[in-house]
């Protein structure tokens, strides 16, 4: 039981940071934090992520270019160009890596305001940060694990933040339902995102980028992620801006 409670706040803890920190606010900027706020997020993101750790820059370039090119050659990660999810997920690596460490030019409007702390970055995507990481979950497993199939979960722990990317940029794009017409192809996975936290609302996020909200087109679309900052916004740590609440009906 313990391993699987792990497994859950791992899970949703990375995933949290995942959608909040690196999708709405560095790649959307739906709302503003303070320069602490965003330093407490760049920590916590590589405390929940772990082995994992996705840079806010290399994360945000690369998500504006798949808004920007989605579904065509120029994406970063499509089903209708790779044969099949392992393919896609490599192809996706690649790109993030050179983005991340600069190695490939990049126009400046998918760059333009994503935030970026390169030491910090440096040190919490080094080989040796993810090798310790990868030690403190083998270590957890030898001390908890109380059956065999546990021992399962840790290949999951070990690639959590990959296995995010798979259920959305694959699996979000083959199933689900469509309350937009959009020239890609989007789906929303879930009618209610108990899964990804508002990100598998897909089609919905890809009919309005800049939405904070990625469900609420129909009554059961709850976003969990926005519900959360909501609250943090009446607490005062974030402002959500009001370009980013747009109220919307779905078309089909």
């Amino acid at each position: 039981m313990t391993i699987i409670i792990f497994m859950i706040i791992l899970w949703y803890s990375g995933l949290f940071f995942q959608t909040f920190f690196l999708h709405r606010y560095a790649a959307h900027q739906t709302f503003r934090m303070s320069k602490l706020g965003e330093k407490v997020c760049y920590v916590l993101t590589w405390i929940c992520q772990g082995s994992n750790y996705l840079s806010a820059y290399g994360y945000g370039v690369m998500h504006r270019m798949h808004h920007a090119y989605a579904d065509t050659e120029k994406d970063p990660h499509s089903p209708k160009y790779d044969s099949n999810v392992f393919s896609m997920m490599w192809r996706t690596k690649t790109i993030y890596q050179d983005i991340n460490q600069q190695r490939v030019p990049v126009d400046a409007k998918f760059t333009k305001n994503v935030p970026q702390w390169k030491r910090f970055d440096n040190f919490a995507s080094s080989r040796v940060s993810r090798l310790v990481w990868a030690g403190l979950y083998t270590t957890f497993f030898i001390f908890f694990a109380t059956e065999w199939w546990q021992w399962l979960f840790l290949p999951v722990a070990f690639f959590m933040a990959p296995i995010h990317g798979v259920i959305i940029n694959w699996f979000a794009h083959i199933y689900g339902y469509v309350n937009f017409k959009v020239s890609d192809t989007s789906k929303n996975l879930l009618p209610f995102d108990f899964l990804m936290m508002g990100e598998g609302y897909h089609n919905n996020h890809h009919k309005y980028g800049g939405r904070a909200n990625f469900g609420g087109v129909r009554w059961y679309e709850l976003d969990v992620t926005y519900a959360i900052m909501k609250v943090l916004n009446a607490l005062g740590f974030i402002q959500i801006k009001k370009s980013a609440l747009v109220p919307v009906k779905r078309e089909v």
